[in-house]
């Protein structure tokens, strides 16, 4: 069984028609609020890859702000201290959760290259994240899960058509991952390497 979703084009607006599609399964979002395009998707998956690895590798949660298929900044849920807070412009939001320190510091590693981004959260997007969201210029959102407060901030965002995409996190890819450049496919075994701190044990230089 397949499944598909069609887009409104694709990376520009002369390329249609425009999908995305899963050959075997089903796809593994679900859009609750907007209606993504093309390049919104490729930061979604491409952001929710990075949150997992960095979730995975360090026990943390993570964030990261994606524009354009690349990532201006990632970062884990470490606390802020009251500077950190201030640099980042959060120092008037209060408490702020794990999730929300990741996110803000994910944003202030490059808040230029930010604006106009498309975040993805390795866990659940809470209210504290949702309102540091609601005041930035953002595409959109992928994460597994959404508090009712966090989806309810989010969906006024962009006059209700803020991009709110919630992943299946026990979504699995295929090994063997394709695409397509010039009507050459190209193919390769997915980089399904395992990073851990043993792997920085070796030092092999004193510098």
């Amino acid at each position: 069984m397949s499944e598909e979703m069609f887009l409104k084009y694709g990376c520009n607006p002369n390329q249609k028609p425009s999908r995305i599609y899963i050959e075997n399964g089903k796809l593994p979002i679900t859009v609750l609020n907007g209606k993504p395009g093309y390049i919104n998707l490729l930061d979604a998956f491409n952001g929710w890859q990075l949150v997992r690895e960095l979730k995975q590798a360090t026990g943390l949660c993570a964030a990261t702000s994606f524009k354009h298929v690349s990532p201006a900044g990632a970062a884990v849920g470490v606390p802020l201290d009251d500077t950190l807070k201030k640099i980042y412009f959060v120092d008037d939001l209060g408490e702020l959760s794990p999730m929300a320190c990741a996110y803000a510091r994910a944003r202030g590693a490059d808040r230029m290259s930010s604006y106009g981004d498309f975040v993805a959260l390795s866990d659940t997007c809470d209210l504290a994240t949702a309102k540091m969201l609601q005041r930035e210029v953002s595409d959109g959102i992928i994460a597994p899960d959404y508090t009712d407060e966090a989806l309810e901030v989010l969906k006024s965002k962009r006059k209700g058509t803020y991009n709110i995409i919630k992943i299946d996190p026990d979504y699995v890819p295929e090994e063997i991952e394709r695409k397509q450049v010039f009507g050459v496919t190209f193919e390769q075994g997915r980089n399904n390497l395992k990073r851990y701190e043993k792997m920085l044990e070796n030092i092999v230089t004193d510098n």
